[in-house]
């Protein structure tokens, strides 16, 4: 026999502790920051998962996952107001509801297969942490280009967790969270089980995990960048008139001008309402800017082209060099849907008439590569939300990126928690990657963050000014960037494996006493 366990929690238990855990786990997010909240909120999830029927677990999950999300997106509503706010917490809620029928589902068929105190306090934990990587990854990708905001690791970019970005990402830092905080509430379970093996394993596996040394990072030179936060209107609505982003972003860079031996000036996405491709004026100031600085421009642009006789509109960042024009550029390849274009908008538009209808400009997906080659120097690039997607950030990495440039316009969130948010997901980025990070934003949170994720400078919000730094470069292969999306594959497939076939054997013995 496996040694007994502590009884479930009855429902209406359950179901208050799953709506005490999404506060706590969004505590450990920025604005609030406190890291340790998070371990303990996946641990009132898991606790309150155990037992439920899979009817049960989804209600659970379901409450559970709509007390974090309402929280930690608040955000979203600043934008377009409470109700796609509500709809894109509903459905991440929904993922969380079904991922949490898996999690119950292993908690009730795992112990009756693998029966040993060796299975319940490791195999199991590795089952559910298995399921609940998997549940981050699908919502991540799907519907839509799906939505990877809120992914337990990245509460950890400062903790003492952070260096397992570098070898297992973020899915990987996940993982073992999940798994640390599962093999805890095993072993407050397993009452018969020996108290200190217990607590070996426990502080054991916990202190392990700690000691993980982060990753080596070879810095191979430096590139001294300005990154210039306008803190123009770039908002939605703001109220302003034609150039003023563009009069902003100047008014910004203009303390620089007579700044010596700069390898390149950076702006934000939003830094234009114009494109200089379209725009005499605008091509006169980005080669003004160039020429003054006597380096490349990286800038951004909404930028038109033609396509199967179809105006298409484009999300794009451009190098600039004075007197040359536009040298490379690059589309961003996700635009974020019901902001940025209205997927299948025949069928949403009857929903909310008036919201659909304020995003009249449809984006359309960029195919280019996601580095400039500036003077020797490779850099990546991403905008806005691509810093959240795992492949793109990895494909910047193989294509030979030495430094990340993220261009970001946070205005539409307002003083929201979204642009802290962002910024710690850049920093998991850079210890993950082993790259500097240049994250700059129109109205911030704009920093620079060295490849051991730690702070070089950082600008106030809605505040112009500028960041000159000689900015780390590196061209190290983390273990994660080798890794690419692997490791998450193989421990959501164990974990969906695991949970698979100990159902099939339960079943099967049920079937053979029922014969007998």
């Amino acid at each position: 026999m496996h040694p007994p366990a502590r009884r479930a929690l009855p429902t209406w238990a359950a179901l208050l502790v799953a709506l005490a855990a999404g506060p706590i786990l969004d505590a450990g997010f920025p604005d609030r920051g406190f890291w340790p909240a998070t371990f303990v909120g996946i641990g009132l999830v898991i606790a309150a998962l155990i037992g439920r029927t899979a009817k049960g677990g989804f209600l659970v999950g379901l409450v559970a996952g709509l007390s974090f999300y309402l929280i930690h997106i608040e955000w979203a509503s600043t934008f377009l107001g409470l109700l796609p706010m509500i709809a894109l917490s509903t459905l991440e809620s929904l993922f969380f509801g079904v991922g949490a029928i898996a999690i119950t589902l292993a908690y009730r068929w795992v112990p009756r297969v693998w029966r040993s105190t060796r299975a319940r306090l490791l195999f199991l934990p590795v089952v559910v942490a298995g399921l609940w990587t998997a549940r981050e990854a699908i919502a991540s990708v799907w519907p839509y280009g799906g939505f990877a905001w809120g992914r337990v690791s990245l509460s950890q970019s400062e903790s003492p967790f952070s260096a397992l970005f570098g070898w297992v990402g973020v899915s990987g830092t996940s993982f073992i969270m999940v798994f640390l905080v599962a093999v805890v509430v095993e072993c407050l379970r397993l009452r018969s089980a020996d108290r200190a093996l217990r607590g070996i394993v426990a502080v054991g596996l916990t202190l392990l995990v700690l000691l993980v040394p982060a990753f080596p990072t070879v810095i191979d030179g430096t590139m001294k960048v300005a990154a210039v936060q306008g803190s123009g209107p770039a908002g939605y609505f703001d109220p302003h008139e034609a150039g003023d982003l563009l009069a902003a972003q100047v008014d910004a860079t203009l303390p620089i001008l007579d700044e010596e031996d700069v390898d390149v000036v950076v702006w934000p996405e939003g830094g234009s309402d114009s494109s200089p491709l379209d725009s005499r004026y605008t091509a006169q100031v980005f080669d003004y800017v160039s020429e003054k600085l006597d380096a490349p421009f990286v800038s951004w642009a909404v930028t038109t082209r033609e396509v199967d006789g179809v105006e298409t509109y484009y999300n794009t960042s451009m190098l600039w060099e004075a007197g040359e024009g536009q040298q490379d550029f690059y589309d961003k390849k996700h635009p974020v849907p019901f902001g940025e274009y209205v997927p299948d908008r025949a069928f949403w538009r009857p929903f909310a008439p008036d919201l659909i209808d304020l995003i009249g400009r449809e984006y359309t997906p960029g195919t280019t590569d996601a580095v400039f080659d500036i003077d020797g120097i490779i850099a990546g690039i991403n905008i806005c939300f691509d810093i959240v997607d795992d492949q793109l950030m990895t494909d910047a990495v193989d294509q030979g990126a030495q430094i990340i440039f993220a261009q970001t316009n946070n205005a539409d969130f307002g003083r929201t928690d979204e642009s802290v948010q962002q910024l710690a997901i850049a920093r998991a980025r850079a210890i993950e990657l082993g790259r500097s990070v240049v994250n700059i934003s129109t109205v911030g949170t704009s920093a620079i963050i060295a490849p051991d994720g730690s702070t070089m400078v950082q600008l106030p919000t809605f505040t112009p000014g500028t960041m000159i730094e000689d900015v780390p470069l590196s061209s190290v292969t983390t273990p994660a960037v080798l890794l690419g999306r692997q490791f998450e594959w193989l421990v959501s497939g164990i974990g969906l494996l695991g949970m698979v076939l100990a159902g099939v054997l339960v079943r099967r013995d049920r079937r053979e006493k029922t014969r007998g």
